[in-house]
């Protein structure tokens, strides 16, 4: 499929729930992704345009991969290794045992290794949510916890340069921006921007330091420069946008995650490709997916 300049192709009319996550795998010419409602992950291949399915045990956040081939998910009770050869999910630590009605939403990997992710409350009305990192010391993970009080936590993205992360409070429409000091700690929080269409949702970087934003109820990509000033939106033609991924051999073709949860019936009707997958190219490349680090044995 021949995919034109910023103009979104609906790749699959997949009618996800909740379409979230895309990572691009570059040793497979494909994307993974996961629909969170629907305990589902999925890749596509780009090079034959085919679509591989796994079932989760339960509602996955995220997907990540790790360096050994496998990949860390997201689930409400923690973080699980997952073998797509096996399609096997295995338990690997609990995350806020102490809050049940919470779960793990977003997350990325750092170019150090580490993956940053955040937790929700099911509900979306508690402040209960908060940020974490992840590492693999002594043969197992080292979870560290560093911002408290979010309703639903999403992003989290990396500059290019891995000095800054920014993390999304999508109910207040606000994005925050963090410094990341050597060891890896989180300091000077700040405002990097408010939305007024919509509400943030999954953020990435490109090469350049821009954000993207998948912006739930607002139908569009938001895109912001390193110094928060706004760029010309990217529109979709339907209203929750999820996430996006750079892929393809010169990481300017662009992935979107789309959902059907929360859209009425009239609505729904209104947006047919509502929860597919979107691709279509783009002039600034995107910067590669890192994997988790595991330490040697």
């Amino acid at each position: 499929m021949e995919l034109e300049y910023h103009k979104p192709v609906c790749l699959s009319d997949l009618r996800a729930m909740l379409g979230e996550g895309p990572v691009w795998i570059a040793a497979e010419q494909s994307f993974y992704f996961v629909d969170i409602h629907s305990h589902r992950v999925h890749r596509y291949c780009l090079a034959d345009a085919t679509l591989k399915s796994w079932n989760a045990p339960n509602r996955i956040g995220f997907l990540l991969p790790v360096s050994d081939g496998t990949f860390l998910a997201g689930l409400p009770d923690g973080l699980h290794r997952f073998d797509v050869k096996t399609g096997y999910f295995e338990h690997a630590c609990t995350i806020e045992a102490e809050d049940p009605d919470n779960r793990l939403n977003d997350g990325c990997v750092d170019q150090k290794g580490r993956i940053w992710f955040g937790t929700m409350d099911e509900g979306e009305s508690r402040e209960s949510g908060a940020l974490y990192h992840v590492e693999h010391k002594k043969g197992q993970l080292s979870v560290s916890h560093w911002d408290s009080g979010y309703t639903v936590s999403n992003g989290p993205a990396l500059s290019p340069c891995g000095k800054v992360l920014y993390a999304c409070d999508s109910p207040r429409q606000r994005i925050y921006a963090f410094d990341i000091t050597e060891a890896g700690e989180l300091k000077n929080k700040r405002i990097f921007a408010t939305l007024t269409k919509g509400y943030p949702d999954g953020v990435v970087t490109d090469s350049e330091g821009n954000l993207w934003c998948g912006t739930w109820a607002g139908g569009q990509i938001t895109r912001f420069r390193p110094d928060g000033t706004m760029m010309e939106p990217i529109a979709l033609p339907v209203s929750n946008v999820t996430k996006v991924a750079f892929g393809g051999v010169d990481y300017k073709t662009v992935f979107v995650t789309t959902a059907r949860k929360g859209l009425a019936p009239g609505m729904a009707e209104a947006q047919p490709q509502a929860g597919g997958i979107f691709a279509f190219r783009t002039d600034i490349a995107g910067n590669p997916q890192h994997s988790f680090a595991l330490e040697p044995l």
